[in-house]
């Protein structure tokens, strides 16, 4: 079997990981499962902690801000799923031995500054310099909170019958990324207006208003069934990861899949797909059927786009892409498709 870049695919993590993952623990409620984004360990006293680890970017074609920025926000998202925001924070850093220490004074403050931003606590790690690290993945990161453990989410609580709705737009963090990661080249070919419209966005890639407005204590009585954040294989990527941790079926419509102008744009140029590219930024939300138009208007109140693009069915009714009059399986994509695009733009000398 040929290994795929970017996140293990189900069958892998089913093959190798699954069923080795050391002692068994009755504490832990959720643990490692394929599509969930957090781990709930319970507690006495009705509450738990959950967790959730990432990788650590650091992107030189980005910057170093930016780089901070998506190494913790892709970690808040993820525990931002529960309903809860996150209190504490364990970073390990991999850097190339020459990285200056002026460098990585600055990044650090910005990691710093965006932990501050979000009320965590930098808790401890390890941080070393290593010969011959090139890679744009410079480490991992863990975030924790503890609150009460019969209102956290995950996204194995998803019931058929669901309404599933996804806020903002498909490819939202890679379209920015490949717009500020090349800019000459995206200002040249697609106007300087497209360029701004889609590195905008970079700094939008935040779910935890949407989750905070959502989850928790806001959540009663449970009509928010689970939330799940899109990272690799984009909108449609997380659906799918959505219907099988929560042992579903899905329908969703094409249609229907929220694209904006310049994310559009940008992918075009790049030969990527929106749906399926990296997405960090959206949410996808499970709900009950009959408040899903309710809470596309709570959020728009809070000036967030949000759409219904389908629902969950029963399992045995497989995962259904609706597009016009053709009705297919939704095919699981273990790579993204960003990856490749990356690579190209580097190759081809794009700046």
């Amino acid at each position: 079997m040929s290994k795929s870049l970017g996140k293990i695919d189900p069958i892998l993590f089913k093959q190798y990981i699954f069923n080795h993952l050391g002692t068994a623990r009755t504490e832990v409620r959720t643990g490692a499962q394929y599509g969930v984004d957090v781990s709930i360990i319970d507690l006495p006293g009705n509450h738990a902690i959950a967790l959730t680890s990432d990788p650590l970017s650091l992107i030189p074609t980005l910057g170093l801000r930016e780089s901070a920025w998506l190494s913790i926000q892709l970690l808040v998202n993820d525990i931002a799923t529960t309903g809860f925001p996150p209190m504490y924070g364990q970073f390990v850093l991999n850097l190339p031995d020459k990285f200056s220490k002026q460098d990585f004074r600055t990044y650090w403050d910005y990691m710093h500054r965006y932990c501050d931003q979000y009320g965590i606590c930098i808790t401890g790690g390890h941080t070393g310099f290593i010969e011959g690290q090139h890679s744009t993945i410079a480490g991992g990161g863990t975030l924790l909170t503890v609150a009460p453990g019969r209102e956290m989410l995950t996204s194995n609580q998803a019931q058929a019958g669901d309404a599933i709705l996804v806020t903002k737009t498909c490819a939202l963090s890679s379209s920015a990324i490949l717009a500020l990661s090349f800019p000459e080249t995206v200002k040249n070919k697609l106007g300087t207006e497209i360029y701004q419209e889609a590195a905008d966005t970079f700094y939008h890639t935040s779910v935890l208003k949407e989750a905070m407005i959502l989850g928790g204590n806001n959540n009663q009585p449970q009509i928010i069934t689970a939330m799940h954040d899109v990272t690799e294989g984009g909108v449609l990527g997380a659906i799918h990861e959505v219907a099988i941790a929560s042992g579903n079926g899905a329908c969703i419509f094409k249609e229907k899949l929220p694209v904006g102008h310049a994310q559009r744009t940008v992918c075009a140029l790049f030969q990527l797909d929106p749906h399926y590219c990296i997405g960090a930024g959206s949410m996808i939300i499970t709900c009950k059927k009959e408040k899903a138009e309710a809470i596309i208007l709570q959020l728009a109140r809070q000036q967030i786009s949000c759409v219904q693009v389908g629902e969950l069915t029963h399992q045995d009714n497989g995962i259904k892409l609706i597009g016009g009059k053709n009705k297919t399986d939704l095919i699981y994509r273990p790579e993204d498709p960003y990856w490749g695009a990356f690579l190209m733009a580097c190759k081809k000398g794009w700046k």
